[in-house]
């Protein structure tokens, strides 16, 4: 039996990168997952697939976490589909990355309205679930360490991830008196399609030399520690911020 056997869970942005990690980690310890997608739906048919090869019941639903009736609906599919909702993984980002001085409204706006509005939505819809049906479930929220420092060029994300963090806490706060955990993981620079967008093959290579671990992170790492949040073994842990960075803000200045 897997530390995860009998329980549903809903991850956000899970067609690819770190979203399908979670997913997968999930089924791997005996999880049955919705699989939000809101582009890229062969990735999401792909997540579907592997999570089905290990045992584990999924399935693919579209849905732009900016919207709340989208969302909600995502959450009435897992119900209708699964019959519970125990997890939840709020992954799905936007990210327009300009220096301060070239930031647009348009730009704050859209990586506000998915990254930090999207998980917001995300995590509301999934906890009053929770507390409606007595269940002591866990919210794992993907920050970053843009949360925690003022990483040039990623003015609209850092505000938003920054935002994630006072989320959070709150949440943990006020739903500690219904058993529900709430945490968030702050990756630092993880092998992602995502990250593709930024960075060039050689940019990367030569990004990942200069950190202290000398590589970049892997989904699957991020994925593993969500697992360990969403089980019981981390039962008396919430509140907590997460970082899975390979010390990359431990040697910041170095």
């Amino acid at each position: 039996m897997g530390k995860l056997s009998g329980k549903v869970a809903v991850v956000s942005g899970a067609s690819r990168g770190i979203g399908r990690a979670c997913a997968i980690a999930f089924a791997e310890d005996g999880a049955d997952v919705l699989v939000n997608y809101h582009s890229h739906p062969e990735d999401a048919a792909e997540t579907v697939r592997q999570i089905e090869a290990l045992g584990q019941r999924a399935t693919a639903y579209p849905a732009n976490v900016a919207d709340r009736a989208q969302v909600e609906g995502m959450f009435k599919a897992a119900l209708d589909q699964f019959g519970s909702v125990d997890i939840v993984v709020a992954n799905a980002y936007r990210s327009i990355r300009q220096p301060f001085l070239e930031v647009t409204l348009d730009g704050l706006e859209q990586t506000l309205a998915v990254t930090l509005g999207g998980t917001f939505h995300v995590c509301q819809a999934g906890a009053r679930i929770m507390v409606e049906r007595k269940v002591a479930g866990s919210i794992v929220i993907i920050g970053s360490i843009h949360g925690e420092h003022g990483f040039a060029n990623s003015t609209s994300y850092n505000i938003a991830k920054f935002g994630i963090t006072g989320l959070a806490l709150t949440m943990a706060n006020e739903l500690a008196a219904h058993h529900v955990r709430v945490n968030v993981i702050n990756p630092g620079w993880i092998d992602t399609p995502g990250e593709r967008q930024y960075a060039s093959e050689e940019e990367m290579r030569e990004g990942a030399r200069r950190l202290p671990w000398k590589r970049l992170g892997q989904p699957r790492e991020i994925g593993r520690v969500a697992a360990f949040l969403a089980s019981d073994d981390a039962s008396y842990v919430s509140g907590t911020i997460m970082r899975a960075d390979g010390a990359e803000i431990a040697a910041l200045g170095e």
